[in-house]
């Protein structure tokens, strides 16, 4: 070592917290500027942790649903008609399946077309809302897993008489919330006393929207022959495939390929799926508003690079060096994205929250959405912040301080 370099001084060190405090100057003197550039990275960030969080969430649900409700009903129906009523499925058709080894219960109904639910016998004809009027066995809620809301289901008793059990949305269409011994429709053309408001039933959603009543009243007041258009099979959980195969040809014998059969929870797995491809739809979406965020951010950091040349000027004459320099602006663009990373997270939580507790899902948001979401707006605000840094480093002192 020559005697010039043992009298030259080491350069200084700056600490964490120097840094940090050197850091956050420019966000503290200008809090508007900081809050508006850091609240593009919060946009960006809570889209995607909401997105993640209610994607998550309704799966959850969808899911808990299917688990409960189980994978093992079938429905089987014949179509419908030039004018959208359900076709009728041969006479037969519930005594045989009943036979099919695996099936372990079988519930029929069938759709009334000539006949209308009103409030009341003062609505027109034409406004029917979009109800239908079943004929509906006493087993449907066993075999359906389903339950009633308010009153009770149809028994052997009130199946014969002008009674009738609303599904979830027909009551709601009907103005109904609550059963009285008082309660009645316009069914028909004659009054029907409501027993009963059915809880929703996702695996057959034709349900909510009908008013059912017995068969045998079906029979004596509007003629009713005695034929299901759409019947509901329970079948064992391990023999379910089996059982489907097996259907087709035993409601319908002689024209197999009329007869529809289905599996609702098909149904509900594939809106899962459909959540899936919607929640990557979102993201993109996200990911461009932390894009436009980082862009915001390092137009703030160019401009404050500019505003503040008079200070670099002073700090580098004092004995600052080109990295102390650059480490406060780097600094000062990572801790604007760390906020508005943490800021994303919690409007984002907040949505997902507001969204569950709407819709009656269980509130799940990934772990790695939440410290993820940090860790990606803390990148984007580093990137956004370096070539600001590098172009504060280089300002000469003399020029620096004559032009600030």
């Amino acid at each position: 070592m020559t005697a010039a370099e043992a009298a030259t001084p080491p350069p200084p060190r700056v600490r964490a917290a120097d840094l940090l405090a050197a850091g956050t100057l420019g966000l503290r003197t200008r809090r508007l500027r900081a809050v508006l550039s850091g609240l593009g990275v919060a946009i960006g960030i809570a889209a995607v942790v909401a997105v993640a969080g209610v994607t998550t969430s309704s799966q959850a649900a969808l899911l808990a649903q299917i688990d409960r409700l189980g994978t093992n009903l079938l429905t089987v129906s014949s179509g419908t008609g030039l004018s959208g009523a359900e076709r009728e499925l041969p006479a037969e058709s519930v005594r045989m399946i009943r036979r099919v080894d695996g099936v372990r219960s079988v519930s029929p109904t069938a759709q009334l077309t000539a006949v209308n639910v009103y409030r009341n016998q003062m609505v027109p004809s034409g406004q029917t809302g979009g109800l239908a009027v079943r004929a509906a066995d006493v087993s449907l809620p066993a075999t359906l897993d389903g339950r009633v809301s308010q009153g009770r289901f149809l028994d052997a008793a009130t199946a014969a008489y002008p009674v009738t059990v609303l599904g979830h949305e027909a009551a709601t269409t009907l103005g109904i919330s609550r059963v009285d011994p008082g309660t009645r429709v316009w069914l028909g053309g004659h009054w029907f006393t409501v027993a009963g408001i059915l809880d929703p039933f996702p695996y057959a959603p034709e349900i909510d929207s009908s008013a059912l009543i017995g068969f045998p009243v079906a029979g004596s007041m509007f003629g009713y022959d005695g034929n299901a258009s759409r019947l509901y099979v329970r079948a064992g959980q391990e023999r379910v495939i089996e059982v489907s195969e097996l259907l087709r040809a035993t409601a319908d014998p002689e024209n197999p390929d009329s007869v529809d059969v289905s599996r609702p929870s098909d149904a509900l797995t594939a809106r899962v799926a459909v959540a899936q491809s919607s929640a990557a739809l979102f993201l993109g979406l996200g990911a461009v508003a932390l894009l436009v965020g980082g862009i915001g951010i390092g137009n703030i950091m160019v401009i404050s690079v500019l505003e503040r040349r008079g200070e670099i000027g002073l700090r580098r004459a004092l004995g600052a060096t080109r990295g102390h320099v650059a480490g406060q602006f780097l600094a000062e663009s990572l801790i604007l994205g760390a906020l508005g990373g943490a800021g994303g997270v919690l409007i984002g939580c907040a949505v997902t929250a507001a969204l569950a507790r709407g819709r009656g899902w269980a509130i799940q948001i990934p772990a790695g959405a939440l410290w993820g979401g940090v860790l990606v707006a803390v990148i984007v605000g580093g990137i956004a912040g370096l070539y600001p840094a590098v172009r504060a480093a280089r300002l000469p002192p003399a020029e620096a301080l004559r032009t600030g």
